[in-house]
């Protein structure tokens, strides 16, 4: 039977209060969802040898989930991903959007919904219990129009399925893409990096970027015969590592691929992601129609990990699903515009397991 506990997690130098709710099945497989952000704090699962430990890359000290450690585990809004120049084009002509990586909107602004703290309920019970996070957005929080009400909950199985969903309504149109940043590390803090697990993603596409990180114009790219082809199981210190214009780019994954078939019902899978040491495994399946991969190229011991130990290049992997970046500007990417009367929906789940 699964079951859902609430505690204090801390205050943030403003002087806010973040809770953690825990949601934890009677198997020892838990997670913890912070208010802050509505974020993916931890999630504990075992091992081949039955051993738990937790498998997301979280900073020790909460005040980090505001700078250093911005995203971790969070859920990105309203965008999530990158809008160029910040520029939203609308009816009523180009809206100007708050700008915070290099003149770009990324993930919803300097004040995402990362930074909010969110509202929340436990919901469910018996084989799947849960937490229910709220926020309201007002018309023009970082520039978007109309005032958006969004929702996130969590449920975990007593199976270890975590399953994330989301929901947003609005009073006048405004383009709405929400994911989870959680940065994964299967290791469960067995190992640095990520770059001994392997990654497969089902697509045939990536789309190629500019040094801004945003997508070029045209077509997406096929990944055959290149370093972003994960039509199988590859090591990612083998993908990573290529020559590749690329990969030195982003310093490594910072791409959006192109998932098969495209926006769907229900969930289906996406990517696998594996640690071969330990046997743990994460599937991902989503509704969404794109996959960023993101190897944390950045990580330069800023913060530190919950166990104390400063979090450097490669030492998680982001599987964020969503709609295509900049896809506002984009006409030829499937639309992210919500009309009021709409209901956004999106599904991801995460299928935590092991293999022999």
């Amino acid at each position: 039977m699964a079951n859902v506990s609430r505690s204090v997690a801390g205050t943030l130098p403003d002087g806010r209060t973040i809770h953690r709710w825990r949601i934890a099945t009677s198997g020892g497989t838990s997670a913890d969802i912070l208010t802050l952000g509505a974020s993916l704090h931890a999630l504990r699962c075992a091992d081949r040898a039955g051993r738990l430990a937790d498998v997301v890359v979280s900073p020790q000290r909460l005040a980090d989930k505001l700078s250093a450690a911005r995203y971790a585990g969070a859920t990105v809004g309203r965008y999530a991903n990158r809008i160029a120049g910040g520029r939203l084009p609308t009816r009523e002509g180009a809206r100007q959007l708050g700008v915070n990586e290099g003149g770009n909107t990324l993930h919803g602004g300097l004040e995402g919904f990362d930074t909010r703290v969110w509202s929340a309920r436990p919901v469910g019970g018996g084989a799947r219990a849960g937490v229910e996070c709220h926020l309201a957005s007002p018309d023009g929080d970082q520039g978007f129009p109309g005032t958006l009400t969004a929702t996130v909950t969590y449920t975990l199985s007593e199976e270890g399925e975590l399953r994330i969903e989301y929901v947003a309504r609005t009073d006048a149109p405004t383009p709405v893409n929400l994911t989870n940043h959680a940065y994964w590390n299967l290791s469960g803090g067995d190992d640095d990096t990520v770059l001994d697990h392997e990654l497969w993603v089902g697509a045939d596409h990536f789309m190629p970027i500019d040094a801004s990180l945003l997508p070029l114009p045209g077509p997406a790219s096929s990944v055959r015969g290149s370093p972003f082809d994960l039509a199988e199981p590859r090591r990612l210190r083998d993908a990573v590592g290529a020559v590749d214009e690329q990969l030195r780019l982003a310093g490594g994954f910072d791409h959006n691929w192109v998932l098969r078939p495209g926006t769907s019902a229900e969930p289906r899978l996406a990517a696998v992601l594996s640690h071969g040491p330990t046997g743990r495994r994460v599937q991902c399946l989503t509704t969404e129609p794109g996959l960023q991969v993101y190897t944390g190229n950045h990580f330069a011991g800023e913060f530190l990990d919950e166990s104390g130990l400063p979090v450097g290049r490669h030492a998680a992997v982001a599987l964020e699903t969503q709609h295509f970046p900049d896809s506002p500007r984009r006409p030829d990417y499937p639309s992210t515009w919500l009309a009021p009367g709409d209901v956004h929906r999106s599904t991801t789940v995460y299928r935590i397991g092991v293999v022999s």
